[in-house]
C-alpha cells in the first residue's frame, strides 16, 4: 500500500511541474513579437507617433489617451527606446499568458540598457505591446 502512495506522490509531483513548465515559443510567434517591437522602433526613429502608438494594447491607448501623450512619455521616460545606438533581440518567453520580449539596447553614451517587453495576442492573432519596464546596466561599452 505504501508504495501505491509514493507512487501517487511522484505521478502527481511530476505532472504539477510538467504544468509549470511554460511552452516553447514557437517560431512564428517568436517573428511576430519581434516584428511589432521593431515595427514600434521603426515608427519612433520616424517621429511617427500614430503609428508607434496603434502597437499599444487597447488598454495602454485609453491609459494614454493620445499618440501625442504617448510620444510625449517615450521621449522623456524612455530615450534609449525612443533613440537607440543599438538594439540586440533576445529570446522571447512566456510569463502567465503573455509574451516577454527582452531586448539590449545601447545608448548614445555607451550606456547598457535590458527592456522587457510585455505582448498580448489579440483575438486576430497579431500581437500588441502591453507594456515595456526598462532597467539600466552599471557596465558601459568601450
Amino acid at each position: 500500500m505504501r508504495h501505491f502512495w509514493v507512487t501517487c506522490f511522484l505521478a502527481s509531483m511530476i505532472s504539477i511541474s510538467a504544468a509549470a513548465q511554460p511552452a516553447p515559443v514557437s517560431d512564428a510567434d517568436m517573428r511576430s513579437a519581434r516584428a511589432v517591437v521593431q515595427a514600434q522602433l521603426d515608427a519612433f526613429a520616424a517621429d511617427d507617433g500614430p503609428r508607434a502608438f496603434s502597437f499599444a494594447t487597447q488598454g495602454l491607448r485609453e491609459m494614454f489617451g493620445s499618440a501625442d501623450r504617448f510620444m510625449a512619455m517615450v521621449r522623456a521616460g524612455y530615450p534609449v527606446v525612443y533613440r537607440p545606438a543599438s538594439v540586440a533581440f533576445l529570446v522571447p518567453e512566456w510569463l502567465d499568458r503573455e509574451l516577454i520580449q527582452g531586448v539590449h539596447f545601447t545608448d548614445e553614451q555607451g550606456g547598457l540598457w535590458l527592456a522587457l517587453y510585455r505582448l498580448q495576442r489579440q483575438r486576430d492573432n497579431s500581437w500588441r505591446i502591453n507594456g515595456c519596464e526598462l532597467v539600466e546596466s552599471h557596465a558601459r561599452t568601450t
